[in-house]
């Protein structure tokens, strides 16, 4: 251990108290010139804040959008943590106003066991929208087709029996009919406007896919005025094209503007594994419309026809009654004083077996090719094309006859 005499121990403290003193001032010192240029401020600096103030003061427009700024950064805060997007505010308007009114259709059908014993068993399922607070609602004809009974659920689970009022195949829509208590409000979905769409324009599909009751699909409007067969075989023209999720359980139910309004009616679906793929398609409601009246009115679809009798036109009946063309529909028959024959159409004279011996059909008649510029092919095209019209409406068709064209006038009964 080092020993220290008195003499050093006195030297080492001095040293030390000098050391202290000097530090202290220094830091004394820097603290003093700070203070003093905080505290103090020139003439020039004051007029440079002035100035300043003057200028943000003047530039108003400037200061509000710094506030519009502000605002809109606490309101996107607000609407992230309690709020909704201007879109997701549409979505639940249009489904709030709108899902009560979408109803689950079920169906029960007839089926034979081995013993040909009839039972009754469970059918197919499906959607509707109510379109009358009477209790009348309105669907796809396949989503009730052999239906010995039907049953629809409203959005309380609670269940009604219901009647077909009418049903039209050519544009696979059907109206059904229940009967609510006395102290039951139903919500309805009223008609939209199909003729003024837009490919691009939002549209909202609520129905009951695979049996979950009442899901919303948003998506755009895809295509406009689609010629499609349905599932009986009927070409339905115009057909809304949408991408919005449509599958099995959705067909009957409504294809929706922004608005809540009912501009289609989900019918069917084109995919190769029977689920959505982005290409449904819906009846448009112009079509609708017209079809709903004359269900609830007559309980079928009041058209006008051509009186005549008539056999699609294939290369082998072609071949055989030596025509140069193989698609279209021969005038079998043209009944006497009838509407066909006054517009000058003819039917054929030679008879020919068409099928069995039981199918007489007649060659040598014309041979309808187009209705108001509308090609006719098939059956199918044929009822198509008159599926808009009505009794006393005039048509243009267009035969083939003797190698050449020709229109003729009719007025439809």
């Amino acid at each position: 251990m080092r020993l220290y005499t008195k003499s050093q121990l006195i030297k080492s403290i001095i040293v030390f108290s000098i050391l202290i003193i000097v530090v202290s001032g220094v830091v004394f010192y820097k603290l003093g010139q700070n203070s003093s240029s905080n505290g103090a401020v020139s003439s020039t600096d004051k007029v440079n804040s002035d100035d300043q103030v003057e200028v943000i003061a003047k530039d108003v427009p400037q200061l509000e959008i710094s506030e519009n700024v502000i605002e809109n950064s606490v309101n996107a805060v607000s609407v992230s943590n309690n709020l909704y997007s201007q879109d997701e505010v549409q979505n639940i308007s249009v489904y709030d106003k709108c899902n009560e009114a979408v109803v689950n259709i079920n169906t029960k059908v007839m089926s034979y066991d081995w013993f040909l014993e009839p039972s009754v068993q469970d059918g197919g399922s499906g959607s509707g929208s109510i379109i009358d607070k009477r209790g009348y609602v309105l669907t796809n004809v396949h989503v009730i087709q052999n239906a010995t009974e039907i049953y629809v659920s409203l959005h309380d689970g609670s269940q009604y029996k219901a009647e077909v009022v009418g049903s039209d195949l050519d544009s696979d829509l059907a109206v059904l009919k229940f009967n609510p208590p006395s102290d039951v409000i139903l919500k309805t979905i009223s008609f939209g406007d199909s003729k003024n769409l837009k490919v691009g324009q939002k549209v909202i599909a609520i129905g009951n896919p695979f049996g979950m009751e009442r899901t919303m699909t948003v998506g755009i409007v895809s295509g406009l005025g689609r010629p499609i067969q349905n599932s009986n075989k009927r070409i339905i023209r115009d057909m809304i094209q949408t991408d919005t999720a449509i599958n099995p359980g959705n067909s009957g139910g409504p294809l929706l503007d922004t608005q809540g309004r009912m501009i289609g009616i989900n019918t069917m679906i084109m995919s190769s594994s029977g689920s959505s793929s982005g290409v449904g398609f819906a009846v448009p409601s112009e079509t609708a419309t017209r079809v709903v009246a004359d269900l609830l009115k007559y309980g079928e679809v009041k058209r006008g026809r051509m009186e005549v009798s008539l056999v699609q036109l294939n290369s082998r009946i072609a071949q055989y009654a030596d025509l140069s063309i193989s698609t279209g529909l021969l005038v079998s028959s043209v009944p006497s004083g009838g509407n066909a024959e006054k517009a000058g159409i003819k039917g054929g004279t030679q008879a020919a077996y068409y099928g069995s011996k039981s199918s007489v059909i007649y060659l040598g008649g014309d041979v309808i090719t187009q209705i108001d510029n509308i090609n006719i092919e098939t059956l199918a095209d044929y009822y198509s094309a008159l599926e808009s019209k009505k009794s006393g409406d005039t048509i243009k068709v267009t035969v083939y006859r003797n190698r050449k064209y020709v229109t003729l006038s009719v007025i439809l009964s």
